[in-house]
């Protein structure tokens, strides 16, 4: 195992304890956003370790997850800190996760295997089914809140919340049993006996259950540093006269950059079923988990919550990545061009974050 898989958890949690005693100065809040951005890849890499043990589709199942906790806790800590200031935060954060994974990463990995590759395949089954569920998952959660009239514009009421929550449990929760019992086999990867990398020998059961615990270690700096750097990275955004949007799309590009890596890696080694299984699940995890969390929180804590999308641009870039989505891969056979209208898109989104 290398050093710093177990180095940079174990400093994240002396840096977090350093922190709540002695407080927050200059060099401790540079080394804490070290230290922040350090935990969620060795998180990933961690959860990488025990993905490669148990297989696929499982493996990238326990990525999305080890994800969308990161994701989850980033949120919770904002929100409880920044109270009705930060009510909108989980929607910003979800939204720009979806539009990263569904044209910044796809996007990526299509052109980057396109490159390499030509023309490459994936299971077009299991991908429509994640698509299939992403879609109305995404309006339930994003898109209706803004026009339903029980409460105010881009909220939704308690018992919509539940629905909504509820809804989006239920459906993840159906994925995953296709994904890895009822029809594992659409979510399997092509086996290529040229191709000595994908048959690296997986690691020993001592090694795996030593990366869960690092996980958990790492998990736990990662929620804790984000509580602490939080008011900071508010301070930091209103400094710059910088949308408030930014604090979303910054957490978002956070957690899913080293999954970003694994997923570009796949697609060059010519394992595109790898690459969509990760953006896809990772896609309904982020969903799926991440809003029954935010909405319990919102109702045991009485924290208000905004979640719907109140910029008209905004609604119309998801429609428009949800039908580029389905166009592009509706056949199971990509090349190049694919991914780069995919990036195309990606730029718009960040371009108008700027440039409302």
């Amino acid at each position: 195992m290398p050093t710093w898989t177990w180095a940079i958890p174990v400093v994240a949690v002396v840096l977090l304890v350093v922190a709540l005693v002695a407080g927050a100065g200059i060099v401790v809040t540079v080394l804490c956003i070290a230290a922040l951005v350090g935990a969620v890849i060795a998180s990933v890499h961690h959860a990488e370790v025990i993905a490669h043990r148990i297989g696929e589709p499982f493996g990238t199942l326990v990525l999305a997850v080890a994800v969308t906790v990161i994701e989850a806790s980033l949120i919770l800590s904002m929100v409880i800190v920044g109270g009705a200031e930060q009510a909108h935060l989980p929607r910003d954060t979800i939204y720009a996760a979806l539009m990263i994974i569904l044209n910044g990463v796809v996007g990526i990995c299509l052109l980057a295997g396109g490159l390499r590759h030509g023309v490459q395949s994936f299971r077009v089954e299991g991908a429509n089914s994640g698509l299939a569920a992403l879609f109305p998952l995404a309006t339930l959660s994003l898109v209706l809140p803004t026009f339903t009239t029980t409460t105010r514009s881009g909220t939704y009421s308690h018992g919509q919340l539940a629905f909504a929550a509820t809804a989006s449990l239920v459906l993840w929760a159906v994925f995953v049993f296709v994904q890895t019992v009822k029809h594992r086999d659409y979510f399997l990867p092509e086996r290529d006996p040229a191709n000595p990398e994908i048959h690296a020998e997986p690691p020993s059961m001592r090694q795996a259950w030593l990366s869960f615990g690092l996980l958990l270690v790492s998990l736990v700096a990662v929620v804790g540093l984000a509580k602490i750097l939080s008011p900071v990275i508010e301070r930091a955004i209103d400094a710059v006269g910088a949308p408030k949007s930014l604090i979303g799309i910054a957490i978002a590009v956070v957690v899913l950059l080293p999954e970003t890596g694994a997923a570009v890696r796949a697609a060059r080694l010519n394992r595109l079923q790898t690459s969509m299984n990760l953006a896809i699940g990772s896609g309904l995890a982020s969903i799926g988990l991440t809003i029954p969390v935010v909405a319990a929180a919102s109702v045991v804590l009485g924290i208000p919550l905004e979640l719907g999308l109140h910029e008209a641009k905004d609604i119309v870039m998801l429609a428009l990545t949800f039908v580029v989505s389905a166009v592009t891969l509706a056949t199971g056979r990509t090349q190049m061009m694919q991914g780069a209208v995919h990036l195309v898109m990606f730029a718009a989104f960040l371009f108008l974050a700027f440039v409302p």
